[in-house]
C-alpha cells in the first residue's frame, strides 16, 4: 500500500516565495510509493535544475494519492495555468524560470488573459493587465509554444491515437480522450507544467486501459432531425456532466452527423456542468466500436434516456434571461476553420445591429483569413477575439442586455464571471438575432 507523503509539513508558503523547497532529505518515502526510474531519481536529486527537481516532487506526491505504481513517458503537454488568477500563478511561473526550468516535450499555451494581437479590447484594470502579461512571458521562457488557444486539438500538430499526453484545459482534455483517442488525466494549473517539465506523469486514471472503459450508459432518444441541430450537442454535455460527475459516460444513438465541431461542443459542456474527462459515443468515436468494448464486457451502472423533454429542460436551465438583446459572443471552445465558414455563409451580405465576437485561435484566424473566409464575416460587423475569451476576460465591457452564445460552456460559465443574462442558440440563431437585435430560435429547438 502507498504511503502518503504529507507535503504541507514540506512546501510550506514560505519556503515557496524565497526560494526552493525540497524534499530530498527523505527520497524514500517516494520510493516506497511510486517506482522511480534512473532519469526520475536524476530530476529528483536536482542533478537537471532545481524547476525539474520540483516539478518531479510534486508529480511523484500526486501520484502517490493516485494510486499510481510508477510514471510514464509523455510526447506532448497543453498548459492551462498561463491564464492570470491571482499573484501565487505568477511566483510560481516566475520560480520555475528561475530554476532553469524547460519543457521536455512539445508544449502548447491554452488561452491566456489577454488578446496580444489585439490589445485595445482588454477593458480591465491596467495593473491586471501588466501581471498578466508577465505570467503570459513566463510560460513563453520555459519553451512552451505561444499557441495561446483552448482548443489545440485544432492545431496541425495535434495528438494521435493512444499517445500519452499531459493536456490541462477541460474541453481539451475531453476532445483528446474521446474523440482523438489520445491520452490525458486532467491536469490542472501548477500540474500541467510540472509534467511539461519532466516529461512524465503517474501511470493511473485515463492513461490506463482499465480506467478508459466507460460505467454509465446514456441513450439519444429523440427524433432524427433533432441530430441535424448544432444545438442538440452542447445540450447533451449539458445533461451529461450533470449526471456523470467525473465517470467515463457511453452515448447511444448518436452517428456520423456528429462532427468533430458538434463533439467539441458537447464535451465542452460536459466538462463544464460536471468534471467529465473522457466519453464514448457508440459507433463515433474511436475506442467504442461497440457498447460492449466501450463498456469492457461489464453492464452499466446507470443508464439515463436523453429525450427531446431532457434536452429542453437543459436549455432552460442554461438560457437565464430573454430580454432585450445586448451582444453576441461565439466560440467557446475557440472557433474552427469549418466554423468559420459556415459563419460566413450564414453572414454574406447582412449586418449586426448588436456587438457580435468571435473568439478563435490566431492560427485558425490566419488561415481563415488567407482563406478569404473573413471578408463576410468583417463585413458583418463581428470583433474578433484571439489568445483569450470574453467569459474570462473584460473585452465586452457593460452590456446592456443579455447575451447569446452557441456555447453550452460560455453559458455555463458568464453568468457569475460577467454578471450577464445568457439566450443559449444555434450559430444560426446567433447570426439571426444579432439582425434583428432581439433573440430569435430558427432550428428544432424554436
Amino acid at each position: 500500500m502507498a504511503r502518503w507523503v504529507d507535503l504541507s509539513l514540506q512546501l510550506d508558503p514560505i519556503a515557496i516565495n524565497t526560494g526552493f523547497a525540497s524534499l530530498q532529505d527523505q527520497p524514500l518515502a517516494y520510493l516506497e510509493a511510486v517506482q522511480l526510474s534512473e532519469r526520475d531519481r536524476s530530476l529528483l536529486a536536482g542533478e537537471m535544475g532545481d524547476a525539474q527537481r520540483i516539478a518531479m516532487e510534486l508529480l511523484i506526491a500526486v501520484g502517490e494519492t493516485d494510486g499510481a505504481q510508477h510514471l510514464i513517458d509523455i510526447e506532448a503537454a497543453h498548459i492551462d495555468g498561463c491564464s492570470y488568477h491571482g499573484r501565487a500563478g505568477v511566483d510560481f511561473a516566475q520560480m520555475l524560470v528561475d530554476g532553469d526550468g524547460r519543457v521536455e516535450v512539445p508544449t502548447t499555451l491554452n488561452v491566456a488573459s489577454l488578446d496580444l494581437l489585439h490589445p485595445d479590447l482588454y477593458k480591465g484594470d491596467s495593473a491586471v493587465a501588466e501581471s498578466a502579461k508577465g505570467l503570459m512571458d513566463h510560460y513563453v521562457a520555459l519553451g512552451c509554444r505561444p499557441t495561446w488557444t483552448c482548443a489545440p486539438y485544432q492545431l496541425q500538430d495535434r495528438p494521435s491515437f493512444g499517445q500519452q499526453i499531459a493536456w490541462g484545459e477541460s474541453n481539451a482534455i475531453v476532445f483528446a480522450n474521446s474523440v482523438l483517442g489520445a491520452r490525458t488525466n486532467r491536469y490542472g494549473d501548477f500540474m500541467d507544467i510540472c509534467c511539461a517539465l519532466t516529461g512524465r506523469v503517474p501511470y493511473a486514471g485515463l492513461h490506463t486501459d482499465e480506467g478508459r472503459l466507460g460505467t454509465i450508459q446514456f441513450n439519444v432518444v429523440v427524433p432524427s432531425s433533432i441530430l441535424d441541430d448544432d444545438l442538440t450537442y452542447p445540450l447533451m454535455g449539458h445533461v451529461l456532466g450533470q449526471v456523470a460527475g467525473s465517470r467515463v459516460p457511453v452515448i447511444t444513438g448518436l452517428d456520423e452527423r456528429a462532427t468533430e465541431d458538434r463533439l467539441k461542443a458537447l464535451g465542452a459542456a460536459a466538462a463544464s456542468s460536471g468534471a467529465v474527462a473522457m466519453f464514448h459515443a457508440v459507433g463515433v468515436t474511436p475506442e467504442a466500436p461497440s457498447l460492449s468494448e466501450a463498456l469492457g464486457s461489464a453492464p452499466p451502472l446507470h443508464v439515463t434516456d436523453l429525450t427531446v423533454d431532457t434536452l429542453r429542460d437543459a436549455r432552460r436551465q442554461l438560457t437565464t434571461a430573454i430580454g432585450t438583446l445586448g451582444a453576441v459572443s461565439v466560440g467557446t471552445p475557440h472557433m474552427s476553420f469549418d466554423e468559420f465558414v459556415s459563419l460566413a455563409a450564414l453572414v454574406e451580405g447582412r449586418r449586426t445591429t448588436v456587438p457580435f465576437y468571435v473568439n478563435t485561435s490566431r492560427d485558425v484566424l490566419d488561415r481563415a483569413e488567407r482563406a478569404g473566409v473573413m471578408t463576410p464575416i468583417v463585413a458583418f460587423g463581428v470583433t474578433v477575439v484571439t489568445d483569450t475569451c470574453t467569459y474570462i476576460t473584460p473585452i465586452m465591457g457593460d452590456i446592456e442586455g443579455d447575451v447569446m452564445t452557441n456555447s453550452g460552456k460560455w453559458a455555463y460559465y458568464a453568468p457569475a464571471n460577467l454578471g450577464v443574462s445568457v439566450v443559449l442558440g444555434s450559430l444560426a440563431d446567433c447570426v439571426a438575432s444579432a439582425v434583428t437585435g432581439s433573440a430569435v430560435s430558427t432550428g428544432e429547438w424554436s
